[in-house]
């Protein structure tokens, strides 16, 4: 039987960073990492510019092969985990190989969800998770005209911009009344939307789909509304769910993701859990949430190999506090936090219609919450820390509120250790 001290399954931005993290630590121990992927580890953020042309699939690696040789790590493509056996510390390849394992890592990551819309699974469609399907993609696009995006969450609203980039005339339906209502409110999606409607793209909001057809030269989807729209090509983007499958027959427990502790542990003895597939403390409140965010991937995987390595300078995982920096169509959008004001919350906001330009800061007891923008100069990693740090922005409240990026770093500047 196959031996390796840290099996890494996953090799995204959880694994990877776990990787680094162990050998910063341990220089000698075998690493073994296994990805699904066939191709080198990339990011899922770069896809959508695969698919309008703007990337090549071979020029987006996020680590090379000569990295993993130079770690003395032990890369495996092409393959997965199917089942694990706890007791004996094994995991089973889809490819029939096994392997023993003294410490583990899933680093899975998440599929995308397929909503039960009649007449879907009878038509051809695509999804844009993997960099086989933006390749896919990329080459149906080529073929077609038009396209339906289901879904106005970051795949496809990213999707949607690139199709039309790739010149592709674009209709987004999506159920909710508003674009990205996981990341902004109301009025800065409208300044989203706007941009989007500019950009000659149909916005559809409101209203799901009951029905989709296949027809000769594409497809049909059928609204709620009773409104019909064709088009050449489908992408269904309507959220994603982390891979699960192989836990079958373990004893780790999972409710929406794999449940975990603040040292990324499952309660299984030698597994830990990391990024998409991690459902992991909150920060805001006492309980474990899914944040499928790059930064929360980077973070949870430093953190599940410091507690694999018993590294000293381990610091419990402090909980989820989303970040994205979303840019569309030339303008960028930055959400940090919260972003829709709860009990106690003070909400100060500016809205420039006229430059597109808009902020929103949200505070309580003098502490940041959250804060969202578009077309403000803004650093969202120095956000994410003053909220992290619990910073007390009494002594500079109105300065901060007038600049928060100048005040922000210079915050940081006096406070970062």
């Amino acid at each position: 039987m196959n031996q390796t001290h840290y099996l890494i399954a996953g090799a995204s931005h959880a694994g990877l960073e776990a990787v680094h993290r162990i050998r910063l630590v341990d220089e000698t121990s075998s690493i073994t990492v296994v990805t699904r992927d066939a191709q080198l580890p990339y990011s899922p953020t770069i896809l959508p510019y695969v698919v309008s042309g703007q990337s090549e699939p071979n020029r987006v690696v996020l680590r090379n092969a000569d990295y993993f040789k130079s770690q003395d790590v032990n890369l495996i493509t092409g393959n997965e985990l199917i089942a694990i056996n706890e007791a004996d510390q094994k995991v089973t390849l889809k490819s029939g190989e096994e392997w023993h394992y003294e410490k583990l890592l899933l680093a899975t990551g998440a599929d995308p969800i397929i909503p039960p819309i009649p007449g879907l699974a009878e038509t051809p469609f695509h999804v844009l998770r993997t960099m086989q399907d933006a390749v896919n993609l990329r080459t149906h696009a080529g073929n077609a005209k038009t396209a339906i995006v289901l879904g106005a969450g970051l795949i496809g609203m990213h999707g949607a911009e690139n199709l039309r980039h790739a010149g592709l005339d674009v209709t987004i339906v999506e159920m909710c009344d508003q674009v990205l209502p996981g990341y902004f409110d109301t009025q800065a999606a409208s300044v989203i939307e706007s941009a989007f409607n500019s950009n000659g793209i149909h916005m559809l909001m409101g209203s799901g789909v009951i029905k989709v057809e296949s027809l000769d030269s594409g497809c049909q989807a059928t609204l709620e509304n009773g409104q019909t729209v064709q088009a050449d090509l489908l992408l269904v983007a309507t959220g994603v769910k982390p891979k699960l499958d192989y836990l079958s027959g373990t004893s780790i427990q999972t409710d929406q993701g794999i449940l975990v502790d603040r040292t990324m542990r499952t309660d299984a003895i030698n597994i830990w859990a990391a990024g998409d597939v991690a459902q992991a403390a909150d920060f805001y409140k006492d309980e474990q949430v899914m944040m499928g965010i790059l930064p929360n991937a980077v973070n949870q995987g430093a953190i599940a190999a410091m507690d694999m390595t018993e590294d000293e300078a381990l610091q419990p995982y402090s909980g989820g506090v989303p970040i994205n920096t979303y840019t569309f169509f030339g303008q960028q959008a930055i959400s940090v936090g919260q972003s829709v004001a709860g009990e106690q919350i003070e909400t100060l906001s500016r809205v420039d219609d006229a430059n597109q330009r808009y902020l929103k800061i949200l505070l309580k007891d003098n502490q940041l919450q959250g804060i969202s923008s578009i077309n403000e100069e803004m650093d969202a990693g120095i956000m994410w820390q003053l909220i992290l740090r619990k910073i007390d922005l009494t002594p500079v409240k109105d300065a901060f509120i007038a600049q928060p990026l100048e005040t922000g770093r210079a915050l940081m500047s006096s406070t970062w250790r």
